[in-house]
Protein backbone atom coordinates (compact mmCIF):
# COMPACT_ATOMS: atom_id res chain seq x y z
CA UNK A 1 0.00 0.00 0.00
CA UNK A 2 2.70 2.25 1.05
CA UNK A 3 4.54 1.55 -2.19
CA UNK A 4 1.36 2.24 -3.97
CA UNK A 5 1.42 5.76 -2.50
CA UNK A 6 4.71 6.53 -3.44
CA UNK A 7 3.86 5.86 -7.02
CA UNK A 8 0.68 7.53 -7.07
CA UNK A 9 2.46 11.06 -4.81
CA UNK A 10 5.43 10.60 -7.28
CA UNK A 11 3.30 10.87 -10.83
CA UNK A 12 1.27 13.47 -9.53
CA UNK A 13 4.28 15.58 -8.79
CA UNK A 14 5.73 14.69 -12.29
CA UNK A 15 2.43 16.11 -14.06
CA UNK A 16 2.42 19.14 -12.08
CA UNK A 17 6.03 20.15 -12.31
CA UNK A 18 5.42 19.61 -16.51
CA UNK A 19 2.48 21.86 -16.15
CA UNK A 20 3.81 24.28 -14.24
CA UNK A 21 6.94 24.80 -17.00
CA UNK A 22 4.43 24.30 -19.71
CA UNK A 23 2.02 26.78 -18.25
CA UNK A 24 2.18 30.85 -19.57
CA UNK A 25 -0.23 32.17 -17.01
CA UNK A 26 1.83 33.08 -13.86
CA UNK A 27 -1.57 33.12 -11.52
CA UNK A 28 -2.02 29.69 -12.26
CA UNK A 29 1.77 28.27 -12.26
CA UNK A 30 2.02 30.11 -8.75
CA UNK A 31 -0.98 27.37 -7.82
CA UNK A 32 0.63 24.88 -9.60
CA UNK A 33 3.84 24.97 -7.45
CA UNK A 34 1.81 25.65 -4.16
CA UNK A 35 0.08 21.97 -5.18
CA UNK A 36 3.59 20.78 -5.83
CA UNK A 37 4.74 21.70 -2.33
CA UNK A 38 1.64 19.85 -0.86
CA UNK A 39 2.40 16.90 -2.64
CA UNK A 40 6.20 16.93 -1.34
CA UNK A 41 5.13 16.91 2.33
CA UNK A 42 2.16 14.49 1.54
CA UNK A 43 5.28 12.36 0.44
CA UNK A 44 6.87 13.22 3.31
CA UNK A 45 4.45 11.79 5.46
CA UNK A 46 4.68 8.76 3.82
CA UNK A 47 8.02 8.55 4.31
CA UNK A 48 7.49 9.11 8.21
CA UNK A 49 9.10 12.06 8.01
CA UNK A 50 6.41 14.52 9.73
CA UNK A 51 8.51 17.19 10.79
CA UNK A 52 9.82 17.71 7.99
CA UNK A 53 5.73 17.60 6.10
CA UNK A 54 4.96 20.56 7.94
CA UNK A 55 7.36 22.98 7.32
CA UNK A 56 7.05 21.98 3.50
CA UNK A 57 3.11 22.06 3.91
CA UNK A 58 3.56 25.51 5.67
CA UNK A 59 6.15 27.19 3.90
CA UNK A 60 5.97 25.87 0.58
CA UNK A 61 2.37 25.93 0.18
CA UNK A 62 1.40 28.69 2.18
CA UNK A 63 4.20 31.44 2.77
CA UNK A 64 5.86 31.35 -0.73
CA UNK A 65 2.54 31.24 -2.76
CA UNK A 66 1.99 33.95 -0.83
CA UNK A 67 4.97 36.11 -1.69
CA UNK A 68 4.73 34.92 -5.37
CA UNK A 69 1.15 36.13 -5.45
CA UNK A 70 2.21 39.37 -3.99
CA UNK A 71 4.83 39.77 -6.38
CA UNK A 72 2.64 39.16 -9.53
CA UNK A 73 -0.02 42.03 -8.26
CA UNK A 74 3.27 44.33 -8.92
CA UNK A 75 4.52 42.91 -12.43
CA UNK A 76 1.32 41.61 -14.05
CA UNK A 77 -0.06 37.24 -14.06
CA UNK A 78 1.06 36.38 -17.79
CA UNK A 79 4.77 35.28 -19.60
CA UNK A 80 5.89 38.01 -22.20
CA UNK A 81 6.89 35.37 -25.13
CA UNK A 82 9.94 35.79 -25.96
CA UNK A 83 12.26 34.10 -28.99
CA UNK A 84 15.05 32.39 -28.18
CA UNK A 85 16.96 29.36 -28.46
CA UNK A 86 15.66 26.47 -26.55
CA UNK A 87 18.07 23.35 -27.73
CA UNK A 88 20.95 23.28 -25.18
CA UNK A 89 19.28 24.57 -22.25
CA UNK A 90 17.10 21.62 -22.84
CA UNK A 91 19.64 19.87 -23.56
CA UNK A 92 22.10 20.88 -20.49
CA UNK A 93 18.96 20.33 -18.14
CA UNK A 94 18.74 16.40 -19.67
CA UNK A 95 22.19 15.59 -19.08
CA UNK A 96 21.89 17.39 -15.49
CA UNK A 97 19.02 15.26 -14.58
CA UNK A 98 20.74 12.27 -16.30
CA UNK A 99 23.73 12.56 -14.13
CA UNK A 100 21.34 13.05 -10.93
CA UNK A 101 19.63 9.83 -11.80
CA UNK A 102 23.33 7.88 -12.49
CA UNK A 103 24.21 8.62 -8.96
CA UNK A 104 21.10 7.35 -7.33
CA UNK A 105 21.91 4.22 -8.68
CA UNK A 106 24.33 2.86 -5.75
CA UNK A 107 22.31 3.94 -3.32
CA UNK A 108 21.43 1.63 -0.58
CA UNK A 109 17.10 0.62 -1.12
CA UNK A 110 14.72 2.98 1.16
CA UNK A 111 14.78 1.12 4.68
CA UNK A 112 17.55 -1.46 4.57
CA UNK A 113 18.83 -2.32 7.65
CA UNK A 114 22.02 -2.78 5.70
CA UNK A 115 22.83 0.64 4.97
CA UNK A 116 25.73 2.73 6.09
CA UNK A 117 23.46 4.81 8.25
CA UNK A 118 21.47 2.15 9.94
CA UNK A 119 24.49 -0.07 11.37
CA UNK A 120 26.81 3.19 11.90
CA UNK A 121 27.79 2.83 16.01
CA UNK A 122 26.81 6.48 16.40
CA UNK A 123 23.08 5.50 15.60
CA UNK A 124 22.79 2.70 17.75
CA UNK A 125 24.42 4.84 20.47
CA UNK A 126 21.49 7.85 19.76
CA UNK A 127 18.69 4.90 19.88
CA UNK A 128 19.87 3.27 22.81
CA UNK A 129 21.02 6.03 24.94
CA UNK A 130 19.19 9.08 24.20
CA UNK A 131 15.52 8.07 25.92
CA UNK A 132 17.42 6.77 29.19
CA UNK A 133 19.17 10.36 29.58
CA UNK A 134 17.23 12.99 28.39
CA UNK A 135 13.68 11.27 29.37
CA UNK A 136 12.57 13.00 25.82
CA UNK A 137 10.14 10.33 23.85
CA UNK A 138 10.72 12.21 20.40
CA UNK A 139 14.86 11.14 19.29
CA UNK A 140 14.66 13.86 17.07
CA UNK A 141 14.11 16.32 19.51
CA UNK A 142 16.32 15.59 21.42
CA UNK A 143 19.36 15.01 18.29
CA UNK A 144 18.59 18.53 17.54
CA UNK A 145 18.18 20.34 20.76
CA UNK A 146 20.84 17.89 22.41
CA UNK A 147 23.18 15.92 21.26
CA UNK A 148 23.86 19.00 17.88
CA UNK A 149 22.41 22.01 20.18
CA UNK A 150 25.90 24.13 18.95
CA UNK A 151 24.52 23.18 14.81
CA UNK A 152 20.21 24.04 15.76
CA UNK A 153 22.22 27.22 17.37
CA UNK A 154 23.91 27.97 13.94
CA UNK A 155 20.44 27.04 12.11
CA UNK A 156 18.69 30.26 14.34
CA UNK A 157 21.13 32.16 13.70
CA UNK A 158 20.69 31.94 9.87
CA UNK A 159 16.86 32.48 10.24
CA UNK A 160 17.96 35.67 12.40
CA UNK A 161 20.22 36.49 9.26
CA UNK A 162 17.44 35.80 7.07
CA UNK A 163 15.47 38.87 8.89
CA UNK A 164 17.95 41.07 9.07
CA UNK A 165 18.96 40.86 5.30
CA UNK A 166 15.49 41.62 4.58
CA UNK A 167 14.98 44.31 6.99
CA UNK A 168 18.52 46.03 5.40
CA UNK A 169 17.91 45.36 1.76
CA UNK A 170 14.18 46.35 1.42
CA UNK A 171 13.45 48.75 4.40
CA UNK A 172 10.82 49.56 6.40
CA UNK A 173 9.81 53.18 4.91
CA UNK A 174 5.65 52.68 4.76
CA UNK A 175 3.16 54.81 3.24
CA UNK A 176 0.95 56.32 5.98
CA UNK A 177 -1.83 57.15 2.79
CA UNK A 178 -3.57 54.50 1.63
CA UNK A 179 -4.71 50.97 2.85
CA UNK A 180 -3.51 47.33 1.49
CA UNK A 181 -6.73 46.66 -0.24
CA UNK A 182 -6.39 50.04 -2.65
CA UNK A 183 -2.74 49.21 -2.94
CA UNK A 184 -2.68 45.92 -3.84
CA UNK A 185 -5.54 45.19 -5.00
CA UNK A 186 -8.96 43.16 -4.78
CA UNK A 187 -7.31 40.16 -6.22
CA UNK A 188 -4.68 39.69 -3.64
CA UNK A 189 -6.39 41.06 -0.09
CA UNK A 190 -9.13 38.77 0.50
CA UNK A 191 -11.31 41.01 2.31
CA UNK A 192 -14.38 42.32 -0.47
CA UNK A 193 -14.94 37.73 -0.73
CA UNK A 194 -17.29 36.81 2.15
CA UNK A 195 -17.02 32.86 2.26
CA UNK A 196 -13.24 33.60 1.97
CA UNK A 197 -13.39 36.03 4.60
CA UNK A 198 -15.76 33.70 6.66
CA UNK A 199 -13.59 30.91 6.55
CA UNK A 200 -10.20 32.41 7.10
CA UNK A 201 -11.93 34.27 10.07
CA UNK A 202 -12.76 30.35 11.24
CA UNK A 203 -8.89 29.03 10.56
CA UNK A 204 -6.78 31.91 11.96
CA UNK A 205 -7.87 30.75 15.88
CA UNK A 206 -7.31 26.68 14.88
CA UNK A 207 -3.75 27.52 13.06
CA UNK A 208 -2.35 29.33 15.71
CA UNK A 209 -3.98 26.44 18.75
CA UNK A 210 -2.14 24.01 16.29
CA UNK A 211 1.06 26.09 16.42
CA UNK A 212 1.11 26.17 20.47
CA UNK A 213 0.27 22.37 20.42
CA UNK A 214 3.55 21.60 18.01
CA UNK A 215 5.82 24.23 20.03
CA UNK A 216 4.48 22.28 23.21
CA UNK A 217 4.07 19.20 21.94
CA UNK A 218 7.08 18.89 20.09
CA UNK A 219 9.37 16.75 23.15
CA UNK A 220 6.82 13.82 22.39
CA UNK A 221 5.92 14.04 18.91
CA UNK A 222 6.36 15.78 15.59
CA UNK A 223 7.24 19.60 16.07
CA UNK A 224 9.06 21.87 17.71
CA UNK A 225 10.31 25.82 17.56
CA UNK A 226 10.55 25.66 13.78
CA UNK A 227 7.51 23.81 12.32
CA UNK A 228 5.48 25.60 15.18
CA UNK A 229 7.23 29.00 14.00
CA UNK A 230 6.01 28.71 10.37
CA UNK A 231 2.83 27.87 11.32
CA UNK A 232 1.89 30.23 13.50
CA UNK A 233 3.61 32.82 10.96
CA UNK A 234 0.42 31.15 8.28
CA UNK A 235 -1.97 32.68 10.41
CA UNK A 236 -0.78 36.05 10.80
CA UNK A 237 -0.34 35.67 6.94
CA UNK A 238 -4.12 34.86 7.07
CA UNK A 239 -5.03 37.26 8.51
CA UNK A 240 -3.07 39.61 6.25
CA UNK A 241 -5.12 37.90 3.08
CA UNK A 242 -8.12 39.07 5.14
CA UNK A 243 -7.74 42.25 6.55
CA UNK A 244 -4.59 44.10 4.39
CA UNK A 245 -1.26 44.35 5.67
CA UNK A 246 -1.52 47.70 7.91
CA UNK A 247 -4.47 45.64 9.95
CA UNK A 248 -1.80 43.08 10.28
CA UNK A 249 0.94 45.50 10.73
CA UNK A 250 -1.25 46.93 14.06
CA UNK A 251 -2.02 43.59 15.43
CA UNK A 252 1.91 43.15 15.21
CA UNK A 253 3.37 45.81 15.01
CA UNK A 254 7.07 45.73 12.97
CA UNK A 255 8.80 47.46 15.83
CA UNK A 256 7.33 44.43 18.26
CA UNK A 257 8.85 41.69 15.16
CA UNK A 258 12.42 42.91 15.31
CA UNK A 259 12.27 42.82 18.64
CA UNK A 260 11.50 39.40 18.89
CA UNK A 261 13.78 38.52 16.06
CA UNK A 262 16.44 39.02 18.54
CA UNK A 263 14.62 37.54 21.37
CA UNK A 264 14.81 34.28 20.57
CA UNK A 265 18.14 33.93 19.69
CA UNK A 266 19.15 35.93 22.88
CA UNK A 267 17.03 32.91 25.16
CA UNK A 268 18.31 30.11 23.08
CA UNK A 269 22.39 31.75 23.95
CA UNK A 270 20.61 32.78 27.26
CA UNK A 271 20.71 29.57 28.25
CA UNK A 272 23.79 27.99 27.09
CA UNK A 273 25.51 31.21 28.97
CA UNK A 274 23.04 29.84 32.23
CA UNK A 275 24.67 26.23 31.62
CA UNK A 276 28.27 27.85 32.08
CA UNK A 277 27.24 30.20 34.91
CA UNK A 278 25.56 27.01 36.56
CA UNK A 279 29.49 25.58 36.18
CA UNK A 280 28.42 22.95 33.15
CA UNK A 281 29.70 23.29 29.45
CA UNK A 282 27.59 25.41 26.84
CA UNK A 283 24.19 24.03 26.18
CA UNK A 284 24.82 21.54 28.13
CA UNK A 285 21.26 21.08 29.62
CA UNK A 286 22.10 18.89 32.64
CA UNK A 287 23.02 21.81 34.96
CA UNK A 288 19.41 23.26 35.22
CA UNK A 289 18.24 20.96 37.24
CA UNK A 290 19.58 18.70 39.92
CA UNK A 291 18.54 15.59 37.95
CA UNK A 292 19.73 15.36 34.46
CA UNK A 293 16.79 14.16 32.63
CA UNK A 294 14.92 17.34 34.08
CA UNK A 295 17.69 19.79 33.37
CA UNK A 296 17.68 18.58 29.65
CA UNK A 297 14.00 18.28 29.61
CA UNK A 298 14.00 21.99 30.26
CA UNK A 299 17.00 23.45 27.94
CA UNK A 300 15.09 21.75 25.21
CA UNK A 301 11.54 23.37 26.20
CA UNK A 302 13.16 26.19 26.56
CA UNK A 303 15.57 26.21 22.93
CA UNK A 304 12.36 25.28 21.39
CA UNK A 305 10.71 28.11 22.35
CA UNK A 306 13.44 30.70 21.49
CA UNK A 307 13.42 28.79 18.08
CA UNK A 308 9.63 28.89 17.34
CA UNK A 309 9.58 32.95 18.30
CA UNK A 310 12.64 33.94 16.05
CA UNK A 311 10.94 31.67 13.39
CA UNK A 312 7.72 33.28 13.85
CA UNK A 313 9.33 37.05 13.46
CA UNK A 314 11.40 36.69 10.76
CA UNK A 315 9.03 34.96 8.54
CA UNK A 316 5.91 37.44 9.65
CA UNK A 317 8.48 40.17 8.82
CA UNK A 318 9.37 38.98 5.68
CA UNK A 319 5.67 39.06 4.29
CA UNK A 320 5.36 42.35 6.27
CA UNK A 321 8.49 43.69 4.57
CA UNK A 322 8.24 42.38 1.14
CA UNK A 323 4.27 43.21 0.49
CA UNK A 324 4.82 46.83 1.81
CA UNK A 325 7.48 47.00 -0.59
CA UNK A 326 5.21 45.72 -3.30
CA UNK A 327 2.65 47.98 -2.43
CA UNK A 328 4.35 51.30 -2.69
CA UNK A 329 5.88 50.20 -5.91
CA UNK A 330 1.89 49.70 -7.28
CA UNK A 331 0.60 52.67 -5.97
CA UNK A 332 3.54 54.40 -7.28
CA UNK A 333 2.76 52.77 -11.13
CA UNK A 334 -0.93 53.93 -9.78
CA UNK A 335 0.12 56.93 -9.57
CA UNK A 336 2.12 57.73 -12.43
Amino acid sequence: MVQFLDVILLTFLAVVAFAAVRMRDLFGIAMLLGVFSFLSASLFVVLDAADVAMTEAAVGAGVSTILVLSTLAATGKTVRPRSGRWKLPLFVTVMVGAALAYGTLDMPRYGDPSAPIQVHPIAKHYIEVSPQESGIPNMVTTLLAFYRGFDTLGETGVVFTAGIGVLALIGRRRRQDGTAAEALGPDVVAERHIIVRVVGKMMIPLVLLFACYVQAHGDYGPGGGFQAGVIFASGLMIYMLLFGIDAAERLVPPSVLQRLIALGLLIYGGIGVVNILQGGHFLDYRTLSSDAAHGIHYGVLGIELGVGITVTAVITTIIFTFTGYLRRGSATQQEA
